[in-house]
């Protein structure tokens, strides 16, 4: 919970004990209005990055893909015409 985060009220009970209608359906909507607020809040303070510093690592990160997708391109075809070459030898 946030500092200085309030918190819900408890249901306004009837001399029986019980909670009332009105109180029990405004204690949710209360406490999701209350949510909603801290969300709101929470989000102003987020540092978010500028447009040049997304368009910079989504092109390290498509690069970077590229270069391990080639990689692993490589490899795949070494270990297989090793796997081919033993399994020829094998059959003779």
């Amino acid at each position: 919970m946030a500092l200085g985060a309030r918190v819900a009220e408890t249901p306004k009970r009837n001399d029986e004990g019980e909670a009332s209608v009105a109180s029990r359906l405004a204690g949710p909507f209360t406490r999701f209005r209350h949510f909603l607020h801290e969300v709101r809040a929470e989000l102003k303070q987020v540092n978010w990055p500028t447009f040049a510093t997304v368009r910079s690592t989504t092109v390290v990160v498509i690069v970077t893909v590229f270069v391990f997708g080639l990689f692993l391109f490589v490899v795949d075809s070494a270990v297989s015409r090793v796997v081919q070459e033993v399994l020829t030898r094998f059959r003779q």
